[in-house]
């Protein structure tokens, strides 16, 4: 067999996940047995998970998590008040699917921006787009782009994402630019998008740090209606002068 010039041309062709998986075969000695059909699968699989694997690391790359986080590492000891079988299931996906929402509220240092990273970096595992922004950056993005003339760019770009995670919300007064902006992203995701917030605040408070009382019922109503909520609590998880 011309094993040298199959595995060059696999790798012009950048098939390189079937060239370390025949080159695997070679090594095998009773590779013979198997059939033509088998190996043939075994490289398939092999390309497959190793471009799967590539897009996965595309998306996280893409997704600017803030914390290197996920599901499996998520502390449930009793006194942070996470539900345990909530996670599980948001885990599953299907609320991205659904275009719902999650709502992450609690004091600082308990743990919500690991817990968005970790959601954010399952849905990358699902093949779903992420995108995270502390929202002070995220309302200094969209201020930027409307004066670079790329504001509408901008929009395309939050309407676009399976998944917008806005963290440290409502942590100031949000503007009435911002409040027209935050109502364009909303709008714009309303039935197309997933969102989640984490907030110090509760739910119930965000309203009243909006300059705009109308804006702010037209945002929530988009925003909190039909959304999963966990509301987290016990003592600050956060070691001493590191940030949540």
């Amino acid at each position: 067999m011309l094993k040298h010039p199959t595995i060059e041309k696999l790798s012009n062709l950048g098939l390189s996940g079937m060239v370390r998986a025949l080159e695997h075969q070679y090594q095998l000695q009773d590779a013979d047995t198997l059939s033509f059909e088998d190996r043939l699968a075994l490289l398939i699989d092999a390309e497959s998970s190793e471009r799967d694997t590539i897009q996965f690391a595309k998306r996280l790359k893409a997704a600017k998590l803030r914390d290197r986080a996920c599901i499996e590492d998520i502390d449930f000891r009793k006194n942070r008040g996470i539900d345990k079988r909530l996670i599980a299931q948001l885990a599953e996906g299907q609320w991205i699917n659904e275009r719902r929402n999650v709502l992450i509220t609690g004091k600082t240092g308990v743990g919500k921006t690991y817990l968005t990273c970790a959601l954010g970096e399952k849905a990358c595992r699902l093949d779903h787009s992420v995108l995270y922004y502390r929202a002070p950056r995220f309302f200094q993005e969209l201020t930027l782009s409307r004066l670079k003339n790329t504001y509408h760019f901008a929009l395309n770009k939050f309407k676009k994402c399976s998944l917008l995670i806005l963290d440290d919300f409502a942590l100031v007064p949000i503007t009435e630019e911002q409040c027209r902006d935050m109502l364009e992203v909303a709008d714009d995701r309303s039935g197309r998008g997933s969102f989640i917030f984490a907030s110090q605040l509760p739910v119930k408070d965000w309203y009243q740090t909006f300059a705009n009382a109308t804006l702010a019922d037209a945002i929530l109503d988009r925003v909190v209606h039909g959304s999963y909520r966990l509301e987290l609590s016990g003592p600050t998880c956060r070691r001493k002068g590191e940030e949540e």
